[in-house]
């Protein structure tokens, strides 16, 4: 049954929130923002018809599902969209919206809470016939190390200790020995029951050097599921992505296997809506199951830009009750595609954020096959209270070489002055000999840490626009004193 939307509320904030009201609005529909007191000034309230205040925050009010759904009410919305993070994995929001009658943009409350727990959604996968990796019996609480150190007598070392309800690549531990096994049991259980409410544990058999490959569905309401290709995000800085690159650079047939298992997956587990189904490939090029995602990517950018395919219209169209218009052969993937988020962050530093500090020059790029998907400006002061990211950088290239040539010219002439940025070392790793090879896995940063040794350059033209900036600000030259 078809449902009319007119009117969505963007359940999220910044970057994402931004991304959602642009396809909300190309869709000929109405968007609502929501904020709390410290987004008041935020680029998303403009980017919306309208918005709501829904409290003083931080963080919080975006995690009260009560305060999402009578925001929804009262802006007369028919639909929620919860992008990602806060409350887009939250199985009790979609819940809400079906007991008051609206729209959840997005998977059921059932698919969210079964496959949110990674036991469940490992045992769909083998009932699928699709290769899991050696594991995953959930420690039990009286005796947790125990149970562990069974399971290493048959796996050996090393194990990955990750939490049943994790997701995001938090949660998850890489443990080599014995003693980080029972030093780090109790703080895994600890770190879970806060992060997820849930503290419950579970082992796999660590795979040496995989790479991370996930496979981008979109499923409709009348059984028609179909893939959009992958992505690998195999660089990663502690099971958190910082790049990723599509389509994945993988042999076409072990590809077609991994689409057509993500496929398989989605029609057993009744899947519906956007989802991203993720796998490890070993270094003899065996996959493993890893998880599914039940919402949009950050790194979903990439995929449309390899496909010309807009997911999130694609997500509001499905939630309507509308059959996708799109079959398998109607998807060609195009080029080559990357996505690096620039985050206000000190790399040498341990990605250190910088917190509080005010963007004083932005100067972005643009040129062919440069898309920028953010919420920073000049004057953007870097909240205490969220996340880091001031904006994505997605670059296309009709293959390998002029993507990255593009995108190490995007970078170079991308000027952020105020905080310290992400751009210096993204800009070393496009010039990485075993990165330019495509020789990458999840280790790779580990391999590399000169990557993390630059010199921060401050361009003639980001100087004097700095010296701009502050006679701007105090109305008067300092230096000429």
């Amino acid at each position: 049954m078809e449902r009319k939307i007119r009117k969505v509320l963007v359940a999220n904030r910044g970057e994402i929130a931004i991304r959602i009201c642009r396809a909300v609005h190309e869709e000929g529909l109405k968007a609502v923002a929501i904020y709390e007191t410290p987004d008041q000034e935020s680029r998303h309230l403009r980017e919306a018809d309208e918005s709501i205040w829904i409290g003083d925050g931080p963080v919080k009010d975006y995690l009260n599902i009560d305060k999402i759904i009578w925001a929804a009410k009262k802006t007369c919305c028919e639909a929620i969209h919860p992008g990602y993070g806060f409350l887009a994995e939250n199985p009790f929001l979609a819940k809400a919206c079906e007991e008051e009658g609206l729209i959840f943009i997005g998977p059921d409350y059932k698919s969210i809470k079964d496959l949110g727990d990674k036991t469940i959604a490992r045992s769909i996968a083998e009932s699928a016939g699709i290769p899991v990796i050696p594991g995953g019996n959930i420690l039990s609480e009286g005796d947790p190390t125990g149970d562990a150190l069974k399971f290493v007598e048959k796996s050996g070392y090393p194990i990955m200790l990750k939490a049943v309800a994790g997701g995001g690549g938090r949660g998850i531990r890489k443990i080599n020995n014995e003693e980080e096994l029972k030093s780090q049991i109790p703080i895994a259980q600890k770190e879970a029951k806060s992060a997820f409410g849930d503290g419950r544990l579970y082992l796999e058999k660590g795979i040496e050097r995989p790479r991370h490959i996930e496979v981008q569905i979109l499923a409709d309401n009348h059984g028609k599921v179909i893939h959009l290709g992958t992505r690998d995000c195999s660089i990663q800085r502690r099971h958190q992505k910082l790049v990723e690159i599509a389509p994945a650079l993988l042999d076409k047939e072990i590809q077609d296997k991994i689409c057509e298992a993500a496929v398989r997956y989605a029609q057993i587990a009744g899947y519906r809506n956007a989802g991203t189904v993720e796998f490890l490939v070993d270094q003899e090029n065996n996959f493993y199951f890893l998880e599914i995602n039940t919402r949009l990517q950050v790194e979903h950018t990439v995929t449309e830009l390899i496909t010309g395919i807009d997911i999130v219209r694609r997500q509001i169209r499905i939630a309507e009750g509308i059959p996708l218009d799109i079959d398998q052969e109607d998807v060609v993937l195009k080029g080559n595609a990357i996505e690096l988020r620039i985050n206000a962050e000190d790399p040498q530093r341990d990605f250190a954020p910088e917190s509080g500090k005010t963007v004083l020059v932005y100067q972005s790029p643009g040129g062919p096959g440069i898309r920028l998907d953010g919420i920073v400006y000049q004057g953007y002061n870097i909240p205490r209270e969220y996340d880091s990211l001031l904006v994505k950088l997605s670059v296309y290239g009709f293959d390998w070489d002029e993507m990255i040539s593009r995108a190490r010219r995007a970078l170079k002439t991308f000027i952020i002055v105020g905080p310290k940025t992400t751009i210096p070392f993204y800009l070393r790793l496009l010039e990485e000999k075993e990165f330019l090879e495509k020789k990458f896995d999840t280790e790779y940063i580990d391999r590399h840490p000169e990557l993390f040794d630059y010199k921060p350059l401050e361009r003639e033209e980001a100087k004097i626009a700095k010296l701009i900036s502050i006679i701007h600000h105090k109305k008067y030259n300092p230096f000429s004193m």
